[in-house]
């Protein structure tokens, strides 16, 4: 068991006690940015990183603001406490959601289509995308990282910085911030649900539409088709063939690097895959590419 989970165990028992839930029989869901336990009473908990209460509460007001905006998402628990802190990280508490399956490209583009056209909201106050978020920070405090490595993503990350702003200034939508299939839950029953709301920004909507193009172009995840079914569901715009396609892409691969680098101290199987998915963006291996999902 790894150190994160055990502090989150800790994090989630006095959230817990505080919110009047009983965390008996919890099970783990995620261990990811956030760390996510099923309870038995049917609610889910989601324990954020260190010191992001405010986005935390953010992220339970968008869930709001989203389901009054006519969207399926996923539901904060309203009778419950919300944002409850313990050892500086907020602990939040969502409804279970029934059995479902992950989207299809189609059904992915769908939901986006409609997420960016919602007009940005007077509240919540929605913050600035930032592609860049941390990456800096982590790459210094990677202790799996030789001298070598690191002074070369540093020095990407300039240069992307540089190529980025380097791009025309695009419209600013209302986007979700982290849009892959996996974040949008298909019932057997009812319309598709929107998951993991915390990245919802202002931005440029190619941020949404990055992850599936580079699934197919860098990854051949997809096949062509799904990639244009992914297209036309979404309305028509192909983000593979856009001015700073390569400047999106390659800021994309650099954050799944970058979290893989974060994941790699506690575990052997993510520094191994921060490793390889180094190797990959350097140019030592060639595409499509093979990332281990983390």
């Amino acid at each position: 068991m790894t150190t994160n989970r055990i502090a989150a165990e800790d994090v989630l028992v006095e959230a817990a006690r505080t919110a009047g839930v009983d965390p008996g029989g919890a099970e783990l869901i995620r261990d990811g940015s956030n760390v996510m336990y099923r309870l038995r009473s049917g609610v889910v908990a989601r324990i954020g990183r260190p010191g992001t209460q405010e986005v935390a509460e953010r992220e339970v007001l968008v869930s709001r603001w989203l389901s009054q905006s006519g969207l399926s998402v996923v539901q904060a628990v309203d009778d419950l406490s919300q944002g409850v802190v313990v050892g500086d990280r907020p602990v939040t508490w969502w409804r279970l959601l029934p059995a479902h399956r992950a989207a299809s490209p189609a059904e992915l583009g769908a939901i986006l289509r409609v997420f960016h056209e919602l007009p940005a909201p007077t509240e919540p106050k929605l913050p600035m995308y930032d592609p860049f978020a941390h990456l800096d920070q982590r790459i210094v405090e990677a202790r799996s990282v030789g001298g070598d490595d690191r002074d070369w993503l540093l020095s990407h990350v300039a240069n992307l910085r540089r190529r980025y702003s380097d791009l025309s200034c695009g419209r600013r939508f209302v986007i979700h911030g982290d849009a892959w299939q996996g974040n949008v839950a298909v019932p057997d029953s009812g319309p598709p649900i929107v998951l993991d709301l915390e990245m919802v920004s202002l931005g440029r909507r190619e941020w949404d539409l990055i992850q599936l193009a580079v699934d197919y172009t860098d990854f051949a995840r997809i096949t062509s088709e799904e990639y244009e079914s992914f297209v036309n569901a979404y309305g028509g715009y192909d983000v593979t063939a856009a001015d700073g396609y390569r400047t999106f892409a390659d800021i994309q691969e650099l954050r799944w690097v970058c979290f893989a680098l974060s994941k790699a101290s506690a575990r052997p199987d993510a520094e191994e895959q921060a490793r390889h998915r180094i190797a990959c963006i350097r140019g030592e291996v060639p595409r499509p590419w093979s990332w281990a999902a983390m």
